[in-house]
């Protein structure tokens, strides 16, 4: 390959690169109501959702309940390890959900 033929290539390179660190964040509001997908209504009030659910507490305060954001990602991900008698379903453990989805949702829930 001769050196205009390289430049090309890392020319793409450099744009594919870009365009993948500018793609949108996952909207973690949106996955967490999203009945598909994080439902996080049909057990928790949530401020802007509607008809919230009543068997685990309502998600407010987040960030002074939560201070260490890992400890809620350990939660989202597989609250069955912190309690094993816990109705949350384990949704990265059951794939439910994806560590960068379940990323967004904590981003979320840390607005909160």
């Amino acid at each position: 390959m001769n050196r205009i033929g390289a430049w090309i290539v890392i020319a793409g390179l450099v744009v594919a690169t870009a365009a993948r660190a500018q793609s949108p964040a996952l909207d973690g509001k949106a996955i967490a109501f999203d009945r598909g997908k994080g439902n996080c209504l049909s057990c928790h009030d949530i401020k802007g959702g509607e008809l919230p659910g009543t068997i685990g507490p309502a998600l407010s305060d987040i960030k002074a309940r939560f201070p260490d954001r890992n400890e809620l990602v350990g939660i989202v991900t597989d609250e069955t390890r912190r309690n094993p008698q816990t109705m949350m379903p384990p949704f990265g453990r059951n794939l439910i959900l994806n560590d960068q989805e379940i990323s967004a949702v904590v981003d979320f829930l840390y607005t909160l």
